[in-house]
């Protein structure tokens, strides 16, 4: 089996990864901010599955944090075969509401690392001939919602555009594209749920197992779940106002995790 690496593998569909992947055999390197979170983690993970769990802690906001984890992704002594970019965050409130610092640090952490992190990770699988990224975007990316929606966009067609120019070399990549998602994140960031119906949920499992489905098939796009298919289908064919009264009620209450716990 190959080894995986997750960044934001501590909560929520990070988390989700690591255990699914750990289940299935693979050893693990466990990326996220939290030192002693990162380090329980591994250890019910090596207990539970008898695998291994690296552990690497580094903020994907920072230079030295996408360094850190762009050298492990290099290491040709310990090849990565499966590459999980999770880390990512939301901000509460409407565009200039928002201080710029902070939809700075998001173009960083869902941009530049996720760009980073995936060009240090695939020329060691091309040369091996298999190897598989999944970039986790968000149903943000189909409809009109400032910079997280428009970061998450770029992920999407980033990640479509590198699985086509790679093609036939055994190296897979997908772009998975959750709705909403029962996590950790939204007590984190102080948003409330109530716009949210009873349907709309998510399990974090339930994520992860269609995503490594679509994986396995080849596919370079996963939406989980049929409403969320047909909500995306819409957003693509109907005028980007009519989503705008949607997408500005779904922001009070959605986002993705500060740092991969969705």
């Amino acid at each position: 089996m190959t080894t995986a690496l997750i960044t934001g593998a501590t909560a929520g569909i990070g988390a989700a990864f690591a255990r699914r992947l750990a289940k299935d055999g693979h050893d693990l390197v466990l990326v996220a901010r939290d030192t002693k979170r990162l380090t329980e983690t591994a250890a019910e993970l090596e207990s539970r599955f008898g695998v291994r769990a690296e552990v690497l802690t580094a903020d994907l906001a920072t230079e030295a944090g996408i360094g850190a984890v762009e050298e492990r992704l290099k290491d040709g002594a310990r090849p990565i075969g499966i590459l999980i970019n999770n880390a990512g965050f939301g901000n509460r409130g409407n565009y200039l509401s928002v201080p710029l610092e902070q939809e700075l640090e998001m173009v960083k952490v869902h941009i530049e690392a996720v760009l980073r992190l995936t060009s240090a990770a695939l020329p060691g699988m091309r040369e091996r001939g298999f190897g598989g990224v999944v970039n986790v975007a968000s149903v943000a990316a189909f409809v009109p919602r400032g910079t997280y929606g428009a970061s998450k966009a770029w992920m999407v067609n980033f990640t479509q555009g590198i699985a086509r120019d790679l093609a036939g070399s055994g190296v897979r990549l997908l772009a998975l594209c959750p709705g909403f998602t029962r996590t950790e994140f939204h007590q984190r960031a102080g948003m409330g749920t109530k716009n949210v119906p009873a349907w709309g949920w998510l399990s974090a499992e339930r994520v992860v197992d269609e995503a490594l489905r679509d994986l396995a098939r080849g596919r370079s796009l996963s939406v989980p779940s049929k409403r969320y298919k047909v909500m995306v289908a819409l957003a693509r064919v109907l005028p980007a106002g009519r989503f705008g009264g949607l997408s500005s009620k779904a922001a009070r209450s959605y986002g993705t995790t500060e740092y991969g716990a969705r």
